[in-house]
């Protein structure tokens, strides 16, 4: 009996010595997700240097390492089925309460009850009081049943939501499985999905049965703890504390072939290695193959020859894709060596280059024949011509579309979150359209502000005996775009026989000009009905450039507001990139978990919609 007791004892003390020279590594190993493999690293020493994977003897470069020493979402599913009355449950509950205590500072605590149905007493919170006061509030349930696999389902669920990387279920029962919707294989899968590791704290009873437990703790590359008293439980929680400090979790891509050995070690760096020997899932290799049957020879990596060669023969292939797509029409080259000894036929207005981007022009009209008579192609065909952008619609489309992939690759490439791929998706798209929109802005800007000065000179002409097409012809003559330019057009399409009437309109339509309307309207009405329009270029351009003395009154009594918008919309964005800069750590979650891109998302839309409120109260019409 006294030996008895001394073993129990020393087991005991075992469990409880923290970070001493006991602590040993240990590695398990999952494939079930092969080609990736997940590893449960414990290494000797609580550490913030990454661990070193190698494989066959060749170190694994991609590995995504989350260490559980650091903060991390923990579920504590406690189990208040009729056969933990009494006893076990009082003291799993105080044993709890031991380990709440102990948590780290940053830890997310949640707890959970299971019985007859699994239910969530807590949200997850780095404080301990609702979880200690959730604990207290544990009752055995009256009606037989346990739902040990629900259980775990529910607290898989629970965890897949969180932000922290870092997941752990501690489970405390009895093992006696009695009634649950899902299986064990159901619980060990959606324990996988959320990438949470399962302690599982066995209190052995009358009912007990361990293999279960077992397995669902080896499948998650979590540890099962067999116990029986209080002291037992305490010191066993107290293991899973230090535990966690050392423990690692580890992904990778194996390059193994289905059926293959695979040789797996992991270490921290100048630590001891753990080691484990694994094979790949599937089929093994036909008799009579290598392990090498069918992947690229180690020889074209091993070196930088066979590098080289390798980067050579795939350059190549890119080569020859380039070329197949976009080589020259067929008898372009003929058509090259005659055309200067024919004649060439006059190429229609408005006909496109069949020279440009003669590879896609069946895709071009292709787009145009479909969408080329909606609105916003046509909105996007007028922006074009008012900002004197030398680009078919078709072209400046499909520009903004390859800007939208190029973009949403980069994302992809360094962030991996399929936010920030949507996002890089829309601004690469949205892009070019703002660049375009900025320089047909200015464009009328600038129209606007010739537009006085214009109207004068077209007066004196008119003045002098001139005719109002040679008074138009001035204009263009004076070369000072963007008036000349428009004048110019305006001229050759009166040549070319357009009404000079209708030119006109269509030049007001294309610059976009409120108060150049004005002016066509007031010459259309005049010519019509006769009047000396010498007078009334003098009225009109007496009247414009009030108007626009008036808009820079409204602009500097609104200069105040504005300045406000721009600083409301630029502090967040200041801010955060400061933090960055600052503290990466404590910006972290912000950056790379799915809780802060949606935060970013959020924050982003609430700043546009303040932008366009703050836009409308410093708008005023005139």
């Amino acid at each position: 009996m006294r030996t008895r007791a001394l073993a129990a004892l020393f087991a005991i003390g075992a469990l409880v010595l923290p970070g001493s020279a006991l602590a040993a590594t240990d590695l398990q190993a999952d494939t079930s997700t092969y080609p990736q493999v997940r590893l449960t690293f414990v290494a000797e020493r609580q550490s913030d240097a990454t661990p070193v994977v190698t494989e066959n003897g060749k170190r694994v470069q991609d590995v995504t390492a989350t260490n559980l020493g650091q903060a991390k979402s923990v579920v504590l599913a406690v189990d208040r089925s009729w056969s933990m009355e009494g006893e076990p449950l009082a003291e799993a509950v105080e044993a709890a309460e031991t380990f709440i205590a102990r948590k780290l500072q940053h830890d997310r605590i949640s707890v959970v009850t299971f019985a007859t149905t699994p239910i969530r007493l807590t949200g997850f919170a780095t404080g301990t009081i609702d979880a200690e006061s959730a604990l207290r509030s544990i009752s055995v349930d009256d009606v037989t049943g346990t739902t040990l696999y629900d259980g775990i389902v529910l607290s898989a669920d629970t965890l897949a939501a969180e932000s922290l990387p870092a997941r752990v279920i501690v489970v405390v029962t009895d093992g006696n499985e009695t009634q649950s919707k899902a299986s064990l294989d159901d619980a060990i899968k959606a324990a996988r999905d959320a990438g949470a590791v399962v302690y599982v704290v066995a209190i052995q009873s009358r009912a007990f049965t361990p293999a279960p437990l077992q397995k669902l703790a080896a499948k998650t590359g979590g540890a099962y703890y067999p116990t029986g008293t209080l002291d037992e439980l305490t010191a066993v929680y107290r293991t899973i504390s230090e535990k966690l400090t050392r423990t690692w979790r580890l992904e990778y891509v194996t390059s193994a072939l289905p059926g293959e050995p695979i040789e797996v070690s992991a270490q921290l760096p100048g630590g001891s290695p753990a080691a484990l020997d694994l094979r790949a899932p599937g089929a093994a290799a036909a008799a009579g193959t290598t392990a090498s049957d069918g992947r690229l020879p180690d020889q074209l990596f091993a070196s930088a020859w066979g590098r080289a060669a390798f980067a050579s023969v795939v350059g190549l292939i890119l080569l020859l894709a380039a070329a197949v797509a976009f080589k020259s029409p067929r008898g372009a080259w003929l058509r090259s060596r005659l055309a200067p000894h024919v004649t060439e036929r006059r190429k229609e207005v408005g006909e496109p280059d069949p020279g440009r981007l003669a590879f896609v022009s069946a895709l071009f009209a292709a787009t145009e024949s479909a969408v080329g008579h909606a609105k916003p192609w046509k909105r996007l065909q007028s922006l074009l011509e008012r900002a004197d952008v030398p680009l078919r619609t078709v072209e400046f489309f499909y520009l903004m579309v390859a800007g939208g992939v190029v973009v949403a690759m980069l994302a992809a490439l360094v962030t991996g979150s399929p936010t920030f791929v949507i996002a890089g998706l829309a601004a690469g798209v949205f892009a070019p359209y703002l660049v375009v929109a900025v320089k047909a802005r200015k464009r009328a800007k600038a129209f606007e502000n010739q537009l006085p000065d214009m109207l004068a000179t077209m007066a004196a002409g008119l003045k002098a005996g001139h005719s109002f097409r040679q008074a138009l012809q001035s204009i263009a003559d004076e070369d000072h775009p963007p008036a000349s330019k428009e004048f110019k057009r305006v001229l050759n399409e009166a040549r070319l026989g357009r009404p000079l009437d209708e030119a006109l309109v269509a030049m007001s339509q294309r610059v976009g000009s409120k108060n150049f309307e004005y002016v066509i309207t007031a010459v259309t009405i005049q010519r019509q009905v006769g009047g000396t329009l010498a007078g009334l270029f003098d009225m009109v351009s007496d009247t414009v450039r009030q108007r626009q003395q008036f808009a820079k009154k409204i602009k500097g009594l609104t200069a105040m507001g504005r300045a406000s918008a721009y600083v409301l919309v630029a502090l967040p964005i200041g801010v955060a990139l400061v933090l960055t800069a600052i503290s990466s750590e404590y910006m972290r979650p912000l950056w790379h978990t799915s809780t802060g891109h949606k935060l970013l998302l959020g924050t982003a839309l609430m700043i546009v919609v303040g932008s366009l409120m703050l836009k409308k109260i410093v708008s005023f019409r005139y």
